[in-house]
């Protein structure tokens, strides 16, 4: 095994978020799996609780998903990483369309994960799923007023000028949102959608916290949010004036992402990063996702309480190559639409 200095996860040791520079030794020991993660949430609980379970210790390198990507390429075979964990669907496409990722055989990550969440060579699984969907000020909006076909597209409406708040276009939920919409519709239509939101005066927001204040304060009534936002600002101040409405139920269904992991090609630990991996999509699911309020991927395990009042709703298949093959079309697209 290469040697690596621990941050460890056990009761009487907090696991620690190393800067992408590194991180110094703590005790002397080695850790026995090494995480790359740009997961910057609630990692302390879950891996903590695998190792109390496994005895396997758990260090962590943080940084955004393409450094670390590009950190991987650039170690190569000499990688200390035994596992790489991000945020987006087409980073984890990407990681492995570039070779960084080995194929797995695990009949339980095949049991536990729906076929759309995961790759079909075994090289990423998704682990935890959120879904980014219309949120609105009950006082200003009449949830009959939404299109429930075409919820992202009925937005260009004209009827919604001066009204709307959605994230920059530098946010991955953003450049997700909008490669899913040129999967589903094509480039032509998806343009006309975003330069639709353009015309309709849209107010940019630099985070989905500020997004939800907006539409309380009554600055604008009706935004796109990833739920867990709504759920945690909920949490924090359950007199918020916001409701979510889970768009294109009638349609393609509510857009999703993930975030999921893959084993590293090459670790020297892969039975233990594997072993993981199915921990987190098993026994380790509610551990993992209630914390930040996410949806479990694994049907068995159920959505913690704040967001199972949310109620149930159909998702839109996810479309992974689609997120990461067409991200730099995305990116076009917003520019060409004026779209900041």
């Amino acid at each position: 095994m290469h040697p690596r200095p621990l941050i460890a996860a056990t009761a009487g040791l907090t696991v620690l978020t190393a800067a992408l520079t590194g991180c110094g030794i703590i005790g002397g020991q080695s850790a026995d799996l090494q995480i790359y993660s740009a997961r910057h949430y609630d990692l302390e609980g879950a891996f903590g609780q695998f190792t109390d379970e496994t005895g396997i210790t758990v260090e962590f390198i943080s940084g955004d998903d393409a450094e670390l990507l590009e950190r991987l390429k650039a170690e190569g075979a000499d990688t200390p990483a035994d596992i790489f964990l991000t945020v987006d669907a087409g980073n984890l496409w990407n990681a492995a369309r570039q070779g960084e990722l080995a194929e797995l055989d695990s009949p339980v990550l095949e049991d536990a994960v729906p076929e759309d969440l995961r790759d079909a060579q075994g090289q990423w699984y998704g682990l935890a799923m959120r879904a980014r969907t219309v949120t609105y000020n009950p006082d200003a909006v009449d949830p009959a007023e939404f299109d429930t076909t075409e919820t992202y597209a009925g937005l260009a409406d004209p009827k919604w000028k001066g009204r709307l708040c959605m994230r920059d276009a530098t946010s991955a939920y953003t450049q997700s949102l909008v490669a899913s919409l040129i999967d589903l519709h094509g480039r032509e239509e998806a343009l006309k959608i975003v330069q639709g939101w353009v015309a309709n005066d849209v107010e940019i927001m630099g985070n989905d916290v500020l997004l939800l204040e907006a539409i309380d304060a009554g600055s604008c009534d009706v935004g796109i949010n990833n739920h867990y936002y709504l759920a945690r600002t909920l949490a924090e101040n359950p007199d918020l004036n916001v409701d979510l409405f889970w768009a294109s139920q009638e349609g393609a269904g509510t857009h999703v992402n993930i975030s999921g992991a893959g084993v590293v090609e090459g670790s020297d630990n892969a039975e233990d990063a594997q072993r993981l991996i199915e921990w987190l999509a098993t026994d380790g699911q509610n551990a993992f996702v209630d914390g930040n309020h996410e949806y479990p991927v694994n049907p068995a395990a159920a959505p913690e309480p704040l967001i199972a009042e949310f109620g149930e709703f159909k998702r839109m298949p996810l479309n992974a190559e689609a997120y990461g093959d067409l991200n730099a079309e995305a990116v076009d697209l917003l520019a060409e639409a004026g779209y900041k």
